[in-house]
């Protein structure tokens, strides 16, 4: 079996003794049953001398409540898509938005939105929502280790799809809608910056794809067929990443 790959919140560098987190050790010593001088691959979603990469390190210190590692070495890992990616995505009910984020990371997106539209359908108390984020947040980092990618997309606060409209941006913007008439394809390849707008089960109104349209939303579809949210986002994300990316 390969090394476990882990993702700890700390830095530190060649030669360094740290203490794994709750999360790292619960994953390395009570799941995998690793010991003492077994070998685990770290990473911080830090660049170390400039680089992105991943650290391998020597378990040792195992006991019933820690572990600690010794860093023995870095690889640089160049993985990370040509495009950066913002996906503004309404929220969607049960498992389907955890689907939905950790799919999208290990297609390349760098920072997720949630959003709440018109037809979402999702009431939930700020306690809660608060929660999800930090829920959502533990499954990109998890994406990310199994994916092989070095940095680590961010969880936005989730907020309404007016205020994400508002913001400024330099990036081309587009809106993912059966009404659309543009193809992903068609557009202009210089572009190294997206937001992507991907509304909830239902679709976004007619008042928000106005609304988006005067923001300098471009209207964009992908074929005959109405896509479900989750496949809509994860569809359109392969797309750009096959026009502007490193999917080829």
């Amino acid at each position: 079996m390969r090394n476990p790959r882990i993702y700890q919140n700390s830095q530190w560098t060649i030669g360094d003794t740290i203490t794994l987190s709750d999360d790292a050790f619960g994953h390395t010593v009570r799941v995998l049953r690793l010991k003492n001088g077994d070998n685990v691959t770290l990473f911080n979603g830090v660049k170390y001398q400039e680089a992105w990469g991943e650290f391998q390190a020597e378990l040792v210190n195992v006991s019933k409540k820690s572990a600690q590692v010794i860093i023995q070495s870095f690889k640089k890992v160049e993985n990370e898509s040509p495009v950066n990616i913002h996906l503004g995505q309404a929220i969607s009910r049960g498992d389907r938005m955890d689907f939905t984020l950790q799919k999208s990371v290990e297609l390349g997106v760098n920072t997720i939105t949630p959003l709440f539209t018109e037809r979402c359908g999702v009431k939930i108390s700020s306690e809660r929502l608060e929660k999800k984020i930090e829920q959502w947040q533990k499954i990109v980092i998890s994406a990310c280790e199994q994916s092989g990618r070095c940095t680590v997309p961010t969880v936005n606060p989730a907020q309404t799809l007016d205020n994400w409209l508002n913001q400024e941006s330099s990036a081309l913007k587009l809106n993912l809608h059966p009404k659309a008439e543009h193809s992903i394809m068609n557009l202009p390849n210089e572009n190294e910056r997206i937001r992507l707008l991907i509304g909830p089960e239902g679709g976004l109104s007619d008042d928000e794809i106005a609304q988006a349209n005067k923001k300098q939303f471009i209207g964009v579809l992908l074929g005959p067929r109405v896509l479900r949210t989750e496949t809509a986002a994860l569809t359109a994300i392969t797309a750009i990443q096959c026009r502007f990316g490193d999917i080829k």
